[in-house]
């Protein structure tokens, strides 16, 4: 069963521009990964004062395909937008799947 694992990012106003641009390369990087079938990104309307908010919902094959991710990719790519963005971001992440019908 597909999953999807969101992450929403606040990040300083003054960072949004670099860090959206660095975020569209980090969702190419992410679907070129094992399991990783499609993504969404979208803006976070309720920011905080002086924040700009954006959430990636990706959709993966199954939970195992998760679970290989944050084995054995999660710290490299989370650690690549924390070294870039550090104090100026912060991340919230969830896991989803969807219900029947």
């Amino acid at each position: 069963m597909a999953v999807i694992y969101e992450v929403t990012v606040h990040v300083a106003e003054a960072l949004a521009a670099d860090y959206l641009a660095w975020l569209r390369e980090h969702v190419e990087q992410m679907l070129a990964l094992p399991g990783f079938e499609d993504a969404v990104v979208e803006g976070v309307l309720d920011d905080a004062p002086g924040e700009r908010g954006y959430c990636v919902r990706y959709r993966l094959r199954d939970r195992r395909a998760l679970d290989a991710y944050l084995r054995e990719h999660a710290p490299r790519m989370r650690g690549d937008g924390l070294a870039r963005f550090g104090e100026g971001m912060r991340a919230q992440r969830r896991v989803l799947v969807p219900l029947p019908r």
